[in-house]
C-alpha cells in the first residue's frame, strides 16, 4: 500500500544529534560513542516478509531523546518510516496483503489469536503498521487516522493491561521510560514481539531476539547513566481548578 503522510514540521532534529565537543560514533549507530551500540545491531538490517511502517508524530525524533526509531531503521531492511500526525488515502491502488494496525484500541483483536485463526495463505507477507508518539499523540493519530484505515486495515493488539500500572526502566530490562499500563512497550520492542507472530519458519523469533538484544543494551546504558545522575525531586503539578478553589478560599477567608 502506499501511504500518504503529511509533511514534517521544518528543521526537525533527529534523536542522534549531540552537542558540540561530544565524540559521536560515526559507524552506524550515530550515538556517543561512549554508549555506542554498533556491537548489538546487526552487521546488515534484518530482512522480513512482513513490511514494517511506523507513522511517527513529527515531534517523536526531535523532543524524544529516547525515541527507538532510528534503532529500528538500522535493524530491519523492510521498513518505511512516515512522519505525520494522520494517514491519508493515496492515488495508488491497494495491495491484496493483510494490513495489520497495531494499537491497543478496544475493539482490536490479539494479534497471537488473529495469526492462530487466519490460514497461512491469507496473512502472508502481511503490512504492520504502527504509531509512534506519546500515548496521547499515538491516540490522536490513530482517531484521525482511522476514518481511512476503517475500510481495510485489521485492527490488534498485544496483551495489555489497562488495570496495572505499567513498569518504569528501572522495573524492567526493555522499559525504556515509565509506561503508563502493564503491557505497553516501546516500539521497537512492539515491532519485534509481533515479528515473532508473524515471520514464517521459525524466523520470528531469530528477529525478535537480535531486536531485543539491542534494546536491552539501549536501556541498560540508560539506566546505568541515571544511577549517576542526582535526581532532582518533581514539583507535583497542581489542576487549574484545585489552584482556583485555594485562591477563592484564601479570598474568602480575608473577608470574614
Amino acid at each position: 500500500m502506499d501511504f500518504e503522510p503529511l509533511p514534517s514540521a521544518a528543521g526537525d532534529a533527529t534523536a542522534d544529534e549531540t552537542p558540540p565537543g561530544r565524540a559521536v560514533c560515526s559507524s552506524g549507530c550515530g550515538r556517543p560513542s561512549t554508549v555506542c551500540l554498533c556491537p548489538y545491531l546487526p552487521a546488515t538490517p534484518l530482512p522480513t516478509s512482513t513490511t514494517v511502517v511506523v507513522l511517527h508524530h513529527p515531534h517523536a525524533l526531535r523532543r524524544n531523546p529516547l525515541s527507538t526509531l532510528p534503532l529500528l531503521a538500522r535493524s530491519l531492511s523492510n521498513l518505511r518510516l512516515i512522519p505525520g500526525r494522520r494517514l491519508l488515502p493515496s492515488s495508488g491502488p491497494l495491495i491484496p496483503n493483510p494490513v495489520l494496525l497495531l494499537f491497543p484500541s478496544p475493539g482490536a483483536a490479539d494479534l497471537a489469536s488473529w495469526c492462530r485463526s487466519t490460514p497461512p495463505a491469507a496473512r502472508a507477507n502481511p503490512t504492520l503498521l504502527l504509531l509512534d508518539g506519546t500515548w496521547k499523540q499515538a491516540k490522536e493519530m490513530h482517531a484521525a487516522s482511522l476514518p481511512f484505515l476503517s475500510s481495510f486495515a485489521v485492527p490488534v493488539s498485544l496483551p495489555v493491561d489497562c488495570g496495572v500500572d505499567g513498569d518504569s526502566m528501572f522495573e524492567g530490562k526493555l522499559v525504556v521510560k515509565k509506561e503508563p499500563h502493564k503491557g505497553c512497550v516501546s516500539t521497537m520492542e512492539a515491532v519485534a514481539r509481533a515479528l515473532r507472530l508473524l515471520e514464517p519458519e521459525g524466523r520470528g523469533a531469530e528477529i525478535e531476539e537480535t531486536m531485543v538484544g539491542v534494546l536491552r543494551a539501549m536501556v541498560a546504558f540508560q539506566a546505568e547513566h541515571l544511577q549517576h545522575r542526582p535526581m532532582k525531586p518533581r514539583v507535583k503539578m497542581r489542576k487549574k481548578k484545585d489552584i482556583k478553589r485555594e485562591e477563592e478560599m484564601k479570598r474568602d477567608a480575608r473577608l470574614e
